[in-house]
């Protein structure tokens, strides 16, 4: 083989690398990503069922029901609420009325099978996403009311 042969080939060989590394990185990237869904979009079936998601919202005062391991709570973005089904032990800062986020998937019946709750860490504190999703649910409905007075 000729070096101008053997320099091409090395080229071929190292972009077919190069393209076998940068599909194993977008396929680990892409299992890794969980989106972040709303109440809401739960509720109108936009949010995808059965993969991975984070859901942000409320914790709906009078929804916590423990039963052993087992806790049942609704999560709200004061318009559309989702139950929640959680197994495990829930972190101290868990408290009705408080913001949480809830890592799990959508069930078909509509129920949120969470793995992972996160709760705020002090009084002042409520995930970005969580909050601009309560604040575009309350100017909606602030709109519907605005339109049916109409």
């Amino acid at each position: 083989m000729k070096t101008r042969h053997k320099r091409l080939a090395f080229i071929v060989v190292a972009l077919c690398a190069l393209s076998i590394a940068t599909i194993l990185v977008a396929k680990a990237f892409r299992s890794n990503l969980v989106f972040f869904v709303s109440p809401s979009e739960i509720v109108k079936k936009t949010a995808p069922i059965g993969q991975t998601v984070r859901l942000g919202g409320l914790v709906e005062k009078g929804s916590r029901k423990n039963d052993g391991l087992t806790v049942r709570f609704s999560v709200t973005d004061t318009v559309s609420t989702v139950p929640v089904v959680y197994t495990g032990i829930l972190p101290d800062l868990f408290k009705e009325g408080r913001g949480c986020v809830v890592k799990g998937r959508v069930g078909n019946d509509g129920v949120f099978q969470a793995e992972e709750v996160l709760a705020k860490h002090d009084e002042n504190y409520m995930a970005p996403e969580a909050a601009k999703s309560i604040e575009q649910a309350s100017k909606a409905a602030k709109e519907a009311a605005k339109t049916i007075k109409e």
